[in-house]
């Protein structure tokens, strides 16, 4: 059974930087694209940052791009989030989710192609 926990959100000044991990166990943690997506209340899910397999490509939603950035350490089953010059736009639940396919190709911004998620974890951007 896939179980992903994810830790690091908390309460941040705007300017501000948090790094988010996602624990993954359960199956092999390497064959598997990882992403970021995260919720704000009263919104939809939104997709933020995505992770090739093997750490060889990434992709960024435009409103991150330039301040986030994923990376993976296969050794130790995580995925990151490392978030920057946060703003208070980025306040949401931060949920990471792993492909449904071993070893794709191409990476995904799209929820439904994503099998196992993490409960989530509070980020909150102060002014």
């Amino acid at each position: 059974q896939v179980q992903l926990v994810e830790s690091g959100g908390g309460l941040v000044q705007a300017g501000g930087s948090l790094r988010l991990s996602c624990a993954a166990s359960g199956r092999t943690f390497s064959t598997y694209g990882m992403g970021w997506f995260r919720q704000a209340p009263g919104k939809e899910r939104e997709f933020v940052a995505a992770i090739k397999w093997n750490g060889g490509s990434t992709y960024y939603a435009d409103s991150v791009k330039g301040r986030f950035t994923i990376s993976r350490d296969n050794a130790k089953n995580t995925v990151y989030l490392q978030m920057n010059s946060l703003k208070l736009e980025d306040t949401a639940v931060y949920c990471c989710a792993e492909d449904g396919w071993q070893y794709r190709s191409r990476l995904t911004v799209t929820s439904a192609e994503y099998d196992y998620w993490g409960q989530g974890t509070q980020v909150t951007v102060s002014s």
